[in-house]
């Protein structure tokens, strides 16, 4: 990275673009009767994946951005996979035939916090009312801390096949003053039961940018993290938003390092993963060379859904639970955030739509040109225009946010051809934002770029 330019635009509060139009330009103009109608319309050889979230969690993580609370109660727990497999019930019939499923994922909150039972239970109801392919990924987000070995098993016999643990750091300092206390045999214990239980895709979250957090303390954890062999890191730079999450109040703003070092924290992390043999994908991803994500990245065919970078080719992706978001061809959709709002909806078989987004050609277009850049650091205008009907040129004089990123070296225009810099590569957000035709500077919506 070059430090000059991570001053100048590191700065900058700029979306992941794991979708566009993002998130807060959702409207409750889309409701639950668009969503059926969407849902009516799918092609019957459409694929589609599937996205569950559980918003429960034992304690709370005070880094956390996800919509979760904290719970005590087993019951609340139970009476949600109800209502998960009342709402999945619901869809289906919506859809009105068994849709194929290329993948699943389980987010969270913690959705392993649910009963053995409950999650097989969960996985059973998905293949009854929709067509699981046997090639299908299924994978799960997992707290090592709390993970038990009856629900590893349930994993293996649901046919679970990537695991997604969130690790942060391994640095004791670090973790008290992010409430997020889990030691490295832990996590080693959950990678040996997980591996024994054949679920090999292993998957380690790491974040950058936390109160007390040093360049030494990220080598450590990535030291200790490769000792585990995962095939996968997502590497992400602390987002603090207490205006947002108030739980992040709890985070002591003076313990946070300042831009110049979260850069420094960046550099060093995806340098030792990459001297390891991981290969570097997109903006926080790294994977061993024969993944399948390293792969996709290779052959070009690499996507980016809610979930962040993803092999995941399907043009549909169904989003189950209370703040969940699903993608359709027609535009987004997203549930009732809040639990009890979703279940009501569930409960009178009204699908739980609370807002969402119909999508334009030119956000389409411009959706294209921010994945490709945001995958492959890279732009073929003229071949995305043309797919769209529309002109590489008059695309490039809609953005003029590119001139500055050009004159400063970040991006390198060739005729209809946009790449950004190797040495550069970390401002692929403020790249792909010169496309953002919704973009509002002024709004403090979004984590720092850097």
């Amino acid at each position: 990275m070059r430090a000059d330019l991570a001053a100048i635009y590191g700065e900058e509060r700029l979306p992941r673009y794991t979708s566009y139009p993002t998130a807060p330009h959702f409207t409750s103009t889309i409701g639950p009767d668009t969503y059926a109608r969407w849902l009516a319309q799918l092609p019957v050889s459409a694929s589609t994946s599937l996205y569950l979230h559980v918003p429960f969690c034992r304690e709370m993580c005070w880094y956390c951005g996800c919509h979760t609370q904290i719970v005590r109660r087993d019951e609340l727990v139970a009476g949600y996979q109800r209502t998960l497999r009342s709402e999945i019930a619901l869809v289906a019939e919506t859809i009105g035939r068994r849709i194929k499923v290329e993948h699943i994922h389980f987010g969270g909150g913690t959705p392993t916090i649910m009963a053995p039972e409950a999650f097989a239970e969960l996985m059973a109801t998905m293949r009854q009312k929709f067509f699981v392919l046997p090639s299908a990924e299924i994978a799960v987000e997992v707290d090592p801390r709390t993970l038990t070995a009856d629900m590893v098993e349930a994993m293996r016999l649901s046919g679970v096949n990537r695991a997604s643990l969130g690790v942060q750091s391994f640095d004791p300092e670090v973790q008290r003053a992010i409430n997020r206390v889990q030691s490295y045999e832990q996590t080693a214990s959950v990678v040996d039961m997980l591996r024994r239980a054949g679920i090999e895709g292993i998957n380690f979250d790491l974040i950058y940018g936390l109160p007390h957090q040093t360049v030494a303390s990220c080598l450590d954890t990535v030291r200790r993290s490769l000792a585990l062999a995962p095939n996968r890191f997502s590497v992400f730079g602390y987002a603090h938003v207490p205006g947002f999450k108030k739980h992040q109040c709890m985070i002591n703003e003076a313990m946070l390092p300042d831009g110049p070092a979260r850069h420094d924290q960046a550099c060093a992390i995806a340098n030792a993963l990459k001297e390891a043999g991981y290969v570097q994908i997109g903006l926080d991803h790294f994977a061993r060379p024969d993944d399948s994500m390293a792969l996709a990245f290779e052959q070009g065919t690499l996507r980016r859904n809610f979930q962040g970078y993803t092999t995941d080719k399907s043009e549909t992706l169904i989003g189950f639970g209370a703040s969940a978001i699903g993608h359709l061809p027609q535009g987004y959709v997203q549930n009732e955030v809040q639990i009890g709002a979703y279940a009501q909806s569930v409960a009178a078989r009204r699908l739980a739509t609370a807002k969402g987004y119909g999508l334009t050609d030119d956000d389409r277009l411009r959706a294209d040109i921010i994945e490709r850049i945001m995958c492959e650091f890279s732009a073929d205008l003229g071949d995305i225009c043309a797919r769209h009907g529309a002109e590489a040129g008059a695309m490039l004089k809609s953005a003029p946010r590119l001139t500055p990123l050009i004159s400063d070296g970040v991006v390198r225009v060739d005729g209809d051809r946009l790449a950004v810099a190797k040495d550069s590569r970390f401002l692929v957000r403020a790249v792909a934002a010169a496309f953002d035709a919704h973009l509002d500077p002024g709004k403090q919506l979004h984590s720092r770029a850097v």
